[in-house]
């Protein structure tokens, strides 16, 4: 029996599973990057939360512990709290790559100076990268991937069931490698423009060379302003495809978590 009676039977069981459901869907949720932004409503978050695992509720066995508010039934929350956690943090992992891809571009551009308030965080953050964090927010609504994702929660469910140990070095070790995965990704993402800046630069250098007329201060940063714009606009196939891979290893990454 739950520790709390209300003398409504079965449908207070059935209350007190369905919220012991919502723990992991919520940290999950939570702890995702679009979710989990400071301007999204709580009420939002916990409606869905709750639809999801309404829909689990009617999907699988799962029970409440027998004394969810005893030691026992607390650990199993902070369990499934910890299993959502992770699978969020994940995702934590991708969407972080184009602010560190930023960065570098940014810095070469001249831009690092440019910047606005990341709603993910309420912090301030580089211009440049919230233009891709919406460019691969709109990959990952657009594949579909958030689909999978909350599909993997739902089977988390059937792989690791509440209450059984599951973090192991194994599992720690996927969520380090794929945040191997992060930089090597921002790096290949800013590679390409980084490059193209430094094309500009040498030709700005040359001219101011064989022209000493020119003012290299007063064109170098208009010059590589614009240089750079023209190389993320080359570039944007190069960066969409690049969003598209990193859409897929986070899906992948957060399956080989729970082991699917």
């Amino acid at each position: 029996m739950i520790a709390i009676d209300f003398g409504f039977g079965p449908i207070e069981a059935e209350f007190w599973r369905w919220m012991f459901l919502m723990t992991r869907i919520g940290a999950a949720l939570v702890a995702a990057p679009l979710f989990g932004m400071v301007n999204v409503p709580p009420q939002v978050r916990v409606i869905t939360a709750g639809a999801i695992a309404l829909l689990v509720a009617g999907w699988t066995n799962v029970q409440a512990p027998a004394h969810l508010f005893s030691a026992s039934g607390l650990l199993a929350v902070a369990g499934e709290v910890l299993v959502g956690t992770a699978m969020g943090f994940v995702l934590q992992f991708a969407f972080a790559a184009p602010l560190i891809a930023a960065e570098m571009i940014g810095g070469g551009m001249g831009m690092s100076i440019a910047a606005s308030v990341d709603p993910q965080s309420g912090r301030s953050s580089p211009a440049l990268g919230q233009y891709f964090t919406v460019v691969l927010t709109l990959v990952f609504f657009g594949v579909g991937a958030h689909l999978h994702w909350i599909a993997l929660v739902v089977k988390s469910y059937t792989v690791f069931a509440p209450g059984q140990t599951w973090l192991g070095p194994d599992r720690f070790m996927e969520i380090v490698s794929f945040g191997s995965t992060l930089f090597a990704t921002a790096l290949a993402m800013a590679l390409p423009v980084t490059l193209m800046l430094l094309l500009v630069m040498v030709v700005a250098g040359v001219l101011s060379r064989s022209a000493p007329a020119l003012n290299l201060f007063s064109l170098g940063l208009p010059v590589t302003i614009a240089g750079g714009f023209a190389a993320l606009i080359a570039t944007a196939p190069i960066l969409t495809d690049r969003m598209v891979e990193l859409s897929a290893q986070a899906i992948a990454a957060s399956g080989r978590l729970i082991g699917v």
